[in-house]
């Protein structure tokens, strides 16, 4: 039983360092973006800030609450946030499968934000 419970800690405790990594590493992507870092701890605020440092429309905030579209949008705008801080499709990958990683890489890391103007640009 002991066993168990430690297991239990020990598993809440690797969550919890996951969750505050990743939290970090976005509040510093969104002031990187110059967009509010605290905007990061509140639900649906954060996603419309994301949609505005992709440049993707505000509105597909109402395609988040649909089934099955909603990941569709969600692995878009990751992908688009890679792109927007002069980053490939693998580290868009990345961001999707291990934020906690990846986040941090782009929040605390060398890379700047050139907006989604500017990485259509690079695209070509």
């Amino acid at each position: 039983m002991e066993l168990v419970a430690a297991f239990v800690v020990l598993f809440v405790l690797v969550g919890m360092a996951a969750l505050v990594l990743t939290v970090v590493g976005m509040w510093r992507v969104f002031t990187k973006a110059d967009k509010p870092g605290w905007g990061v701890l509140i639900p649906i605020y954060n996603t419309v800030l994301m949609l505005e440092i992709v440049g993707r429309p505000i509105w597909w905030i109402i395609l988040m609450f649909i089934p099955f579209v909603n990941l569709v949008i969600s692995i878009i705008v990751v992908l688009d946030m890679a792109k927007v801080f002069g980053k490939g499709s693998g580290f868009g990958v990345g961001l999707l499968f291990l934020p906690f990683i990846f986040y941090p890489i782009l929040g605390l890391g060398d890379a700047q934000y050139i907006g989604p103007g500017s990485a259509a640009v690079l695209e070509v």
